[in-house]
């Protein structure tokens, strides 16, 4: 299968050669020329110089080789999903979302934005779960889902990147998963926070179940399926995410408790932070829906009107011991 494949970053690079790997013929497109001359110079990322990339991957800077292609995996940023789906409005081949974000202009989730540019949303797909970057890369045991609402799409998703060490599950709610990607990613950055103010792995449990409950609010209310967010690609992308310093938003939240500027922890992290995009969009969202969600509000006053992190960590604290224990029914 011909795989066009957008996108060059730390996620990118691996999926790319995941799916090269696995006899997939590879044509990579990327916004970043530095990045694009040395793979094919090198075959090596220049900021992951010690995972060797597959030479089978070819790279080009017209997206027009991408729409020639059998199937195309999308892995740019959420800020940057809507023009890259904008200059492929001629899609006819299946879509598959790999980004994890909600776009902050209109609270739409990316598959939401998907759905809105392209006619046919049976080609539209996406993947999520708990898989970071660096542990793919080098092959260690990983399973994430594939969902998409036409059972062909799932299957192909399937196809492209079940590996031995890398196992797909099929899923209808494509909502529900993408809601997971991108909500986890707020969370981690609280657990962070924690971490940053030197609290315990209690703190973190506290966090992540909450996250977990505020995950399945905005859920109901984008009309996916609570019963995602206890999966993969949910509380098990929340995990991962929120306890690893492999996460970047996991680390972005670890230098702000530290007493750093939002500004300054992403230069030092040097790639990314969705969550930090992502904290707006969420608020948005919640704000709207009249959701009460204290973790996404204490992440959206730190990050967005530069509260002390130790003062809206206490504030969310307060306002999670007023909520009542979830009950959860299986």
């Amino acid at each position: 299968m011909k795989v066009g494949f957008l996108g060059s970053g730390a996620w990118g690079i691996t999926l790319a050669n995941l799916i090269a790997k696995n006899g997939h013929k590879v044509v990579l497109w990327s916004i970043e020329e530095d990045v694009l001359s040395h793979l094919e110079q090198f075959s090596r990322h220049p900021k992951f110089k010690d995972f060797p990339v597959e030479e089978s991957i070819s790279y080009t800077r017209d997206l027009k080789d991408i729409l020639e292609c059998d199937v195309i995996v999308e892995c740019v940023t959420a800020k940057g999903f809507r023009p890259v789906c904008e200059a492929l409005k001629t899609l006819s081949v299946p879509f598959i979302i790999t980004s994890k974000g909600i776009e902050q202009e209109s609270g739409k989730l990316l598959v939401e934005v998907a759905y809105e540019i392209f006619d046919e949303k049976e080609l539209i797909g996406c993947m999520s779960g708990p898989t970071l970057a660096k542990e793919v890369m080098f092959n260690q045991p990983t399973a994430a889902v594939g969902a998409s609402i036409n059972p062909e799409v799932s299957e192909i998703i399937k196809e492209v990147f079940e590996a031995p060490n890398f196992h797909i599950s099929r899923s209808s709610d494509v909502i529900g998963v993408a809601v997971g990607g991108s909500v986890k990613n707020v969370i981690a950055i609280a657990s962070g926070l924690a971490e940053g103010l030197e609290f315990g792995y209690n703190t973190k449990a506290l966090i992540i179940t909450q996250g977990l409950k505020e995950m399945c609010e905005i859920a109901k209310v984008k009309g996916g399926l609570q019963e995602t967010c206890y999966g993969l690609s949910g509380i098990g992308d929340l995990i991962v995410t929120g306890v690893s310093n492999l996460s970047r938003n996991f680390t972005f939240g670890t230098l702000l408790g530290q007493g750093g500027t939002a500004i300054l922890a992403k230069e030092k992290i040097g790639m990314v932070v969705e969550g930090e995009y992502t904290v707006l969009s969420a608020y948005n969202i919640a704000k709207e829906c009249n959701l009460d969600l204290p973790i996404i509000h204490a992440m959206y006053r730190v990050i967005y009107q530069n509260q002390c992190p130790k003062e809206a960590f206490q504030e969310m604290l307060g306002a999670i011991s007023q909520e009542p224990c979830p009950v959860i029914v299986i």
